[in-house]
Formats: structure tokens, sequence, C-alpha cells
């Protein structure tokens, strides 16, 4: 008799987001969207690949019932049941709890309610249920089942996707339903605990730097962004987070892997386009796009002046956009060039003021953001502004070449590991990147994607077609889900895929 082969790892993975789940693993697979940003879309992504693949792959997050089930109302009662009653098979481990059922966004002011009562359903009910080799979780919501894990003895990877973490004491933790005793020693502290009876109460517990403290391997959304934390850049990030990062990297236990766009951004395809194109007729249909952006934001009518677009929110913090303003108005004035900025944020009314001050209509437009307007402005324009002060991934720099517009953008983190500086000579590169943030790098910026542009019709198309076919082979979910489930194989050291 044939030996039986041996069982492929199992593998849960825990997020708070997810766009999609695979048609095969369930009935509601396709209706279960709940997003706030990248975390969902690497999600889906990873959770499909890995069940394309072949592997023993488990998802768990919280039952959205009202994001999930928003447009079958009338049929959710008998469809939940008939997913809640094929789960183990079907691999979707929805945690129950009220606090999920009646939400309209994944964040909120119950932030830390929702978090502890997503983990204390993983911890109590999904992990001895699927009983994983591998868990793989994202961000401070999922920080304590590392932990858990560590305690039991599997393998855990955690996803920094987000500087962002909440402080509960074990006591709060354990008025959820989780027994935080029976992982304690593993959890970070605001300070040294001497032991669990004296920290129960008033020795606060980091979600995020547990997270990171007790994984077996550490990832963020982009190497450069790993480095710069780790050589101690970006004074916004606490010493704890740090220090832990630090020590994972030292010990050949971090590593960073780029976030990629949702497959929606095609320009061939994209739902919100009226004028389709593809590599081979890019030139006519980013026209067609940017006469028709140019009529709905009132903009003077011209295809052929050098549209640039404002993709991200308006946050001075991090995303630049003083860089922008400190310099509008001189590269308005010396420039034929139009600027699109379709975003919200708390730099807006400044916008607003320097356009209206200096009736700059025809040539900027400022308005709030809105899906439909954004997808038009990547098909219309020529650049994008990415002059992030710092950036942890990002993915505007990657969703415009797809559409042949090129960005301008500070090097910085994800920026820097997705965006190369044009050569034209060497037929290379996909942007310009400026060095030292400040009016003058983004003004150079600007000056150089003028060059650009002016080099004629002939020089854009040849190098905006190469962009674009490089940016599809480079920027997708199954390069993403690829780097994934290497690192899952190193973990375990043995494939996880049939």
């Amino acid at each position: 008799m044939s030996e039986n082969p041996p069982r492929r790892p199992r593998i849960l993975i825990v997020t708070p987001e997810i766009t999609y789940l695979p048609e095969g693993m369930g009935n509601l697979a396709q209706r279960m969207c709940a997003k706030a940003g990248g975390l969902a879309d690497v999600s889906a992504s990873l959770v499909k690949a890995l069940y394309d693949q072949g592997a023993d792959v488990h998802v768990a997050l919280p039952n959205y019932r009202r994001m999930f089930h928003q447009d079958v109302a009338s049929v959710f009662d008998n469809e939940f049941e008939k997913v809640s009653s094929a789960l183990p098979e079907q691999r979707i481990h929805l945690a129950q709890d009220r606090v999920f059922y009646h939400r309209s966004s994944v964040y909120g002011a119950e932030n830390h309610l929702i978090a502890l009562a997503f983990q204390r359903e993983v911890i109590n009910h999904t992990l001895p249920q699927v009983r994983p080799d591998l868990i793989h979780c994202n961000d401070w919501m999922t920080g304590l089942i590392p932990a858990v894990a560590k305690r039991h003895g599997i393998q855990s990877l955690f996803t920094v996707h987000n500087i962002h973490s909440e402080h509960l004491t074990l006591a709060q933790i354990e008025d959820r339903g989780i027994d935080a005793a029976d992982f304690w020693q593993h959890c970070y502290y605001r300070r040294a605990p001497w032991n669990y009876e004296e920290s129960r109460a008033n020795n606060q517990v980091d979600l995020l730097t547990t997270g990171i403290l007790s994984a077996d391997h550490v990832n963020t959304v982009s190497p450069t962004f790993l480095d710069e934390i780790v050589q101690g850049f970006h004074h916004f990030i606490p010493d704890a987070i740090r220090n832990q990062l630090r020590d994972k990297h030292r010990d050949g236990r971090a590593t960073g892997i780029l976030n990629a766009p949702d497959p929606v951004f095609n320009p061939a395809s994209d739902p919100y386009l009226k004028h389709h194109f593809e590599v081979a007729d890019h030139s006519e249909g980013k026209r067609k796009n940017k006469l028709e952006l140019q009529e709905r934001l009132g903009l003077m009518g011209d295809p052929d002046v050098p549209l640039f677009f404002w993709p991200s929110r308006l946050d001075p913090v991090q995303k630049g956009c003083q860089l922008l303003g400190e310099i509008l108005h001189s590269i308005v004035t010396q420039n034929k060039l139009q600027i699109a900025i379709i975003a919200s944020g708390a730099y807006k009314n400044h916008f607003h003021d320097i356009v209206n001050r200096h009736r700059f209509h025809g040539q900027v437009a400022v308005r709030d953001f809105d899906e439909g307007l954004s997808h038009l402005g990547y098909a219309a324009s020529d650049f994008i502004f990415m002059p992030s002060s710092f950036e942890p991934c990002g993915l505007p720099q990657m969703i415009a070449p797809k559409y042949g517009s090129l960005t301008l953008a500070h090097d910085t983190g994800g920026l820097h590991d997705t965006v190369e500086q044009f050569d034209a000579e060497g037929d290379q590169g996909n942007g310009f990147l400026f060095k030292h943030f400040n009016g003058d790098g983004l003004r150079w910026a600007v000056n150089e994607a003028l060059k650009f542009y002016h080099g004629g019709e002939e020089h854009r198309t040849h190098h905006r077609a190469r962009i674009m076919k490089e940016a599809v082979a480079r920027f997708n979910h199954e390069a993403t889900a690829a780097a994934y489930i290497k690192r899952y194989e190193q973990m375990l050291q043995t494939e996880v895929t049939a």
C-alpha cells in the first residue's frame, strides 16, 4: 500500500477587512465587502491566490451583516443560515457579535469594542475549529492573536499596514471574554510588568506592538518604509514599535511586501469610464477622457494641454499638499498646464482660496473626492502628484502608470519602491522623484514632467506604452500574493500550495 501524502499546512488569514472571496468558498463569498483601505484588497487577493492554487486556506473576519448583505436584505436570514451551516467546509469563519452587525463602515467610534469582539471569537472559536499551522494577522485589530499563537506553539505572520495602535488593560480585554491570563506574558505593555496580578488593572497593553513582538515574522507593506523605520526616520513612529521592528529586522524576521491596486483599475474595462483604451490606442483614449474631465470640472477644453492630477487625500501631515500650495501660483502662471484636484481633506479650502484669489478657474479645478471622477482623473491625466512626506506603501503611483500617467513623487517609503526616475535614453522609468521634501523639489519634478510632455506625441506614445505594459506586469495582486506565499513556505519549511 502506498503511504498517504503529507497533509498540506493549514493557513488562517485573520483580517478586519475584505473586498471579495473566491466563488468556491461559499454562497455569499462575492457579496462580502468590508473595506477601509488597501488591507481589504490584499486580504482578498491573498485568499484567492491561495485557494486557486490548492492551499488549505481559511479566512476569519467579522460578520458585518449590513455591509455584506445590504443588496440582499430580503433574503438575508435564509442565506445567512445556509452559509453559517456550511462554514467548516467552506472555510469562511464569520465572527459573531452584535457590534458588527449593523455597521456601515469598518472603523468608527467603537474600534476597541470591535477589535476585542473579533479577537474573542477568533481565539475562542475559530482557532480550536480550524487548528491552523500558520496564522496571518493584519494590523492592531488582530494584535492579540500572535500572542495566543505563541502561547500554543502556532507560527504567525503579522502584517503592519498602518502605524496605528490602541491601548487596553488586561482587565478590559478580559471583560470582553478573552482569557488574557493564558497569554499575558507575550503582550507588550506601556511599562515592564512585574506579574499578571500587578499589571491587570493599570498597565495597558499596546495591541499593535504586541502583534509585532509575538509574531514569528513581521512585514510592512513596503521594503523601504521598513528600512526607514529601522534607521530612525519619521519622528511619529512610537519608540515601542520602532524598537520591536528593529529587533525583528536584526534577527532576519522582518521584511517588506508591497501592496497592489484593486483589479478594477484597468483602462480597458474600468466601469467608471465611457472611453476605454488599451496600450495600442491609449493616446486617443486619453485625449477623449481628458476632454470629458475638462468639461465636467469646468476646465478649458484642450486635449493638448498637459494635465496634472491630485488623487490622494488633502492631508498636509503626510501627503505633501502644502508643497503644491506653495508653488501653485508660479507653475500655473509660468506654464501652460492644468491641474485637477479631486480629493477631500483639511487643505482643500486653501486650494479654493488660491484658485479664487487668482482666478485660476479655467486652469485649476478643486473638487471633493468622487470615485467616478477619480477614475476619470487617472484616465485623463498625463501626470499625478504624490509628494508625500512619508508613505508606508501608497497605491495611486501604482494605479497611474496603468492608465499611462506618470508620477511626480517625493523619494520615500513605498514611493521609492515603485517610482523609478524617467530616462528617455535608457528607455526606462515611470516618473520623477525629488529627494528634498520642499516646494523647490516638487517644482523641479513639474519641470521634468513638462520636458517629457513637450518631447512630442511620438515620444509620449512610445514611453507611455512601455510604462503601461510594465505596470500591468509588476503591480498586481498575483505578485503580492506570491511574495506572501513564499514567506509562508519559508516559515513552515514546506510548500503550502498543491
